[in-house]
């Protein structure tokens, strides 16, 4: 008798638990007071946490610092860098443990973010933004590596230097391919996102050491970059990328939020550095198109939007994490040239408040949805999304704690060891073992394929938005 009236009564009680479940959902929704550090502090904790769920390196018998399929190994990097900067703005140092490893265990066997397991499809964009995240560390005065590893500044300054020895003024008159091995698909393409980031660890460089060599790359970057298609200057119009197939005669027009933050922030960089108007001038044309091509009043006021995929539901697995780029890139910005500060952060005050609104789905109800202008969250859902909130989020720091001190210098409290000849051994021009097997007419057969299938996919999306 018991049982059966247990049993009659147990749909309403299931019913009951499915209210309450949704309920709960809806109450843990990330809650954002832009003007509160304990509510941006909280709010950064919850979204970290949620990105930190896709991470498995640290599970036993996983590769620390590698993320699982469908992404990729640039993004992991990128997602530590943020990291460390979580780090710094919360001052939570729940993660750091896994970031310290992570960082460490990626450098590869000649301590310069190339791990051999990556070889097959290693770009120099991907590469950097481990770098990126190694300038993070020494920037920010993250914890330094034991004295027997490699170090945070040695290690941007390995990358500088391979890259460095990558340009390749045969074809195009210089610039960098997306690609560091030949048999890789988009060898021939030079793209902005990869000399960007040569750009501006160069410009990060100059600032942090103080030495001359890396503000002369820059500028020389800057030059070939801006003779090529890959910038239209009287509009500031910056391109996705050039073929050296046709000499780089033209470019995609495709328009992608880090392309622009990469740059913005190296001239940041610069100007901080060397107080040379010209990359003042520079900054204020990059930051002025981003505003009105990337915060379109059409879908919101303020609101941040990857306009190259995001009102069409179609960015791959990569794109949802580009906003991360830009929210990082435009706050340091706002740092290192404080004139702009009131220019900057309206928009990622909006763009913040947008995010944290998002950030209201799934079953534990605070993961972050794509389309920051709408608080009904999107039905998306991934690491790139996470991150992307997590960046805007935690920038509002800076509006709150005025004690938050700027990207450290040698100089002004930076205490990471460099080592200016890092990364001028075997493998700094892409010629290690990886580089220099055997390759068949098999495999030269599929990456020329590939290639131009890149190429072709690239430039049809570029046709179709200049159509739109």
């Amino acid at each position: 008798m018991i049982l059966r009236s247990f049993f009659s009564v147990l749909p309403t009680f299931l019913a009951f638990v499915g209210l309450f479940l949704n309920y709960a959902q809806i109450s843990v929704a990330v809650d954002l007071d832009i003007t509160s550090a304990d509510s941006i502090k909280e709010a950064a904790s919850q979204i970290a946490w949620g990105a930190m769920k896709y991470y498995t390196g640290n599970n036993t018998g996983d590769v620390p610092g590698n993320l699982p399929a469908p992404y990729y190994w640039w993004e992991a990097g990128a997602l530590f860098g943020e990291m460390v900067q979580y780090w710094y703005y919360t001052g939570d140092d729940t993660y750091n443990a896994e970031v310290l490893q992570a960082l460490q265990h990626q450098v590869g066997d000649d301590d310069d973010y190339m791990p051999a397991n990556q070889s097959k499809s290693l770009g120099n964009d991907d590469q950097v933004f481990w770098a990126f995240a190694a300038m993070d560390a020494a920037e920010l005065g993250f914890e330094n590596p034991p004295d027997d590893e490699p170090q945070w500044l040695a290690l941007g300054q390995a990358v500088f230097n391979e890259q460095a020895s990558r340009w390749d003024a045969a074809d195009c008159g210089g610039g960098l391919r997306w690609q560091i091995y030949t048999f890789n698909a988009g060898y021939n393409y030079k793209n902005s996102v990869s000399n960007g980031g040569f750009f501006q660890l160069a410009a990060r460089l100059a600032r942090y050491t103080g030495n001359s060599t890396y503000t002369d790359w820059a500028e020389k970057l800057w030059d070939w970059w801006a003779d090529s298609p890959l910038l239209i200057e009287d509009k500031w119009q910056i391109n996705d990328g050039t073929s050296t197939t046709n000499n780089c005669s033209d470019a995609s027009a495709v328009q992608w939020t880090y392309n622009y933050g990469i740059f913005m922030a190296g001239c940041a960089y610069l100007y901080n550095h060397t107080e040379d108007t010209k990359w003042l001038t520079r900054l204020d044309g990059i930051l002025n198109t981003t505003l009105t091509r990337f915060f379109p009043t059409s879908m919101g006021d303020k609101i941040m939007v990857e306009i190259a995929c995001e009102p069409a539901g179609n960015c791959n697995n990569d794109q949802p994490s580009f906003k991360a780029y830009l929210s990082r890139w435009m706050a340091v910005t706002a740092q290192l040239v404080p004139t702009h500060y009131d220019t900057i952060f309206p928009y990622l005050r909006s763009s913040a408040q947008g995010a944290a609104g998002q950030c209201d789905g799934g079953t534990d109800g605070i993961t972050c949805g794509r389309e920051w202008n709408t608080t009904t969250w999107d039905g998306r859902y991934g690491i790139g999304e996470q991150m992307s909130a997590l960046a805007v989020v935690q920038a509002m720091m800076i509006d709150v704690d005025k004690d938050l001190y700027v990207p450290y210098t040698n100089t002004t409290g930076g205490t990471s060891k460099g080592d200016s000849s890092a990364g001028t051994g075997s493998s700094s021009s892409g010629s290690s073992s990886a580089a220099t097997e055997t390759i068949t007419t098999g495999d030269k057969a599929g990456a020329g394929i590939l290639t131009t299938l890149v190429l072709v996919f690239t430039l049809a999306g570029a046709y179709f938005l200049c159509t739109e």
